[in-house]
């Protein structure tokens, strides 16, 4: 990609609650004297203009306008800048334009979507000509779903130093979690329960494979109803996030070319203790329904700095060999997970392809494959995750 580019990156709905999150990073982090060059772009210029003096970032960071209903402004955007980075969704309704105006410039992209049937079809559409323009496409770098498919990467990769060999059986369990969801996880949720009723996108959704154009695993757990993990001595419940992660961590295991193997069997679950009153709370949680109802959070809404700040997240993975061995590692974050870690993550993931990542090649990528250890020393370093083995 041309160095010679106006911009390093363009944060794309910096006006949205995320978005602004993001920026708010982006200044504190890496200001404007670090050598990046970047820009803040939406479709009300006179609100940009207002969150970058709220947030004081440098008068010289440029506002730009481009609107997802003006394909022309998005490709002139993707055209002056090495990467976009996009929290504008819910995707399936906004995002193709930006993606196919990356795909077509050679511009690297990232987002935070977690709408498996809309990235499928982005991958059937855009992988040959984002492979032919060198543009490396990156969706889901928020807590959906790097926490998890970083996860199971840095474990397996461990099962290859320490035991010699992968890791077959992989358990995620979340065992304690504090913040919310965002409001654009819940209008994606949303908007995938109405593209639901088409036939199609419905088997998509409830394919553990539906990322793996050409290639069937075998079963999956179901992980549907509440159990109890004799393992851990706890009750487990349906965790929300499993449909897109996990369909995540099969597409990194096929992008990499299956070193977890090709019967990897993996599925998630958040922990809720034992006896009568964790099992009473595994029932709530698979009964919970608030990010779909009326109650949900809406985009551009979130929590107050003090909640984003107390949040956290630690989760577990726990893997087994074929002849039985097993190895235990663990990932946890130190802000809220929906919006003040992954305004965080998507920031590095968005740095780590500028600088760190230069050899990976066009195409559609998850984090794992795209930047793997690369991008975890990033996290470790600026924002507040740490990928630990367990005893």
């Amino acid at each position: 990609m041309s160095e010679a580019r106006e911009f390093d990156l363009i944060v794309f709905g910096a006006s949205g609650f995320t978005g602004r999150l993001v920026a708010e990073y982006v200044q504190e982090r890496y200001g404007t004297d670090g050598g990046l060059r970047w820009a803040l772009a939406g479709r009300n210029e006179s609100k940009l203009e207002q969150i970058r003096d709220e947030l004081g970032i440098d008068p010289g960071v440029a506002i730009l306008k481009a609107d997802v209903t003006d394909a022309d402004s998005l490709r002139a955007l993707a055209r002056r800048t090495r990467l976009v980075l996009t929290t504008v969704g819910p995707y399936q309704l906004y995002g193709e334009p930006l993606v196919a105006a990356c795909a077509g410039a050679g511009t690297d992209y990232v987002d935070l979507c977690g709408e498996v049937a809309w990235m499928r079809q982005m991958v059937d559409k855009y992988q040959e000509q984002a492979q032919s323009s060198g543009a490396r496409i990156v969706f889901s770098c928020g807590f959906d779903s790097i926490p998890f498919d970083l996860g199971v990467w840095f474990l397996q990769e461990q099962a290859r130093a320490k035991l010699g060999a992968p890791l077959p059986r992989v358990k995620g369990r979340v065992r304690r979690m504090k913040g919310t969801f965002s409001g654009g996880t819940a209008a994606s949720l949303q908007a995938t329960l109405a593209a639901a009723r088409d036939a199609e996108v419905r088997k998509l959704l409830v394919n553990p494979f539906a990322l793996t154009p050409g290639f069937e695993g075998p079963k999956q757990p179901p992980a549907a109803e509440i159990e109890y993990d004799q393992t851990l001595g706890s009750w487990a419940a349906p965790f929300i996030m499993a449909a897109i992660n996990t369909r995540n961590v099969h597409r990194s295991n096929f992008l990499l070319g299956h070193p977890y193997g090709e019967d990897f069997v993996y599925d998630e679950m958040i922990l809720t203790g034992p006896g009568d009153k964790g099992e009473a709370t595994a029932q709530a949680v698979a009964n919970d329904r608030s990010l779909t109802g009326d109650k949900a959070p809406k985009p551009g809404e979130g929590p107050g700095k003090e909640e984003r700040e107390n949040g956290f997240y630690d989760v577990l993975f726990l893997g087994e060999t074929a002849d039985d061995r097993t190895l235990a590692a663990s990932v946890s974050g130190d802000k809220d997970p929906g919006y003040g870690s992954t305004s965080r993550m998507i920031t590095e993931s968005a740095l780590c392809l500028l600088r760190d990542a230069t050899d990976t090649p066009g195409g559609i990528w998850t984090t794992a494959p795209a930047m793997g250890d690369k991008l975890i020393r990033r996290l470790e370093q600026n924002a507040g995750l740490r990928f630990a083995l367990e005893d």
